[in-house]
C-alpha cells in the first residue's frame, strides 16, 4: 500500500498552482494607471451566460488533465506543469506592471446561469485581464494532450473543452481579444522557448545519437 501511495506523490506538485494563485488575489485591484484593451470587435461579441459553464469547469478540467498526463507520460506531466507555473509567474508580473480592466455587462434577473455569472463577477474583480490565465492554461493543456498520446477520444475532448473555455472568456465578458491573444502567445513562447528542452526522452536521444 505504501508503495502505491508513494507512486502518486509527484501529483503533490499540483499544489504549486493554488499556492501561486495567492498572488492573483493580491494583484486583483485597479489603480490610477489601469488600462483598457477593449476594441470595437470586442463590443460586437455577444454576452452569452450559458458559457459560464465551460468557464467554471476550467479549474477541475486543468487538474483532471494533469492527472491524465501523470498516468500516461510523466515527461509531459512535468513539462506542462513547469510551463504552467512559469506562465503564472509571468502573468502575475504582467498584472503588477501593466494592470488592465474591462467593463462588464448588466446581468439579467433570474435563472441559474445569470446567478452563476453574478457569482463570478462578485468573487473576481474585473482586473488581472492581460494575459488571460484561463487561456494560457487551457492552451498548455491542449498542447500537452497531443504530446502524451492519451487516445483519440481524449484528444478530441481536450480540443473541444479547451477551446470552449477559451471562447467562454470572451462570451461571459471576463476578457477581451487582446487577453486571449496574449494567453495563447505566452503559451507558445513558453513551449518553444523552454518546453521543448524540458524532460527530454533520454532513450530516444541516445538511440538517435547511436544511429
Amino acid at each position: 500500500m505504501n508503495k502505491k501511495l508513494a507512486a502518486y506523490l509527484p501529483l503533490g506538485w499540483l499544489l504549486a498552482i493554488p499556492v501561486l494563485n495567492v498572488f492573483y488575489g493580491l494583484l486583483n485591484h485597479g489603480g490610477a494607471d489601469t488600462a483598457q484593451l477593449i476594441t470595437e470587435w470586442d463590443r460586437r461579441i455577444p454576452f452569452m451566460p450559458v458559457f459560464i459553464i465551460p468557464y467554471l469547469i476550467w479549474y477541475p478540467y486543468v487538474f483532471l488533465m494533469f492527472v491524465v498526463f501523470f498516468k500516461k507520460d510523466r515527461r509531459v506531466y512535468y513539462r506542462s506543469l513547469t510551463l504552467t507555473c512559469i506562465g503564472l509567474a509571468v502573468c502575475y508580473g504582467c498584472f503588477y506592471l501593466f494592470q488592465t480592466t474591462l467593463q462588464r455587462p448588466e446581468i439579467g434577473e433570474g435563472g441559474v446561469l445569470n446567478a452563476l455569472v453574478g457569482f463570478v463577477y462578485a468573487t473576481d474583480a474585473p482586473y488581472n485581464c492581460f494575459p488571460s490565465i484561463h487561456v494560457l492554461t487551457s492552451h498548455i493543456v491542449l498542447k500537452a494532450a497531443f504530446q502524451c498520446n492519451p487516445g483519440k477520444r481524449l484528444k478530441i475532448a481536450a480540443f473541444v473543452v479547451s477551446w470552449m473555455i477559451i471562447a467562454s472568456t470572451l462570451l461571459v465578458k471576463q476578457h477581451v481579444l487582446a487577453d486571449v491573444a496574449g494567453g495563447i502567445l505566452l503559451s507558445e513562447l513558453l513551449y518553444y522557448g523552454i518546453g521543448r528542452n524540458l524532460f527530454k526522452d533520454e532513450k530516444k536521444e541516445r538511440a538517435a545519437y547511436e544511429c
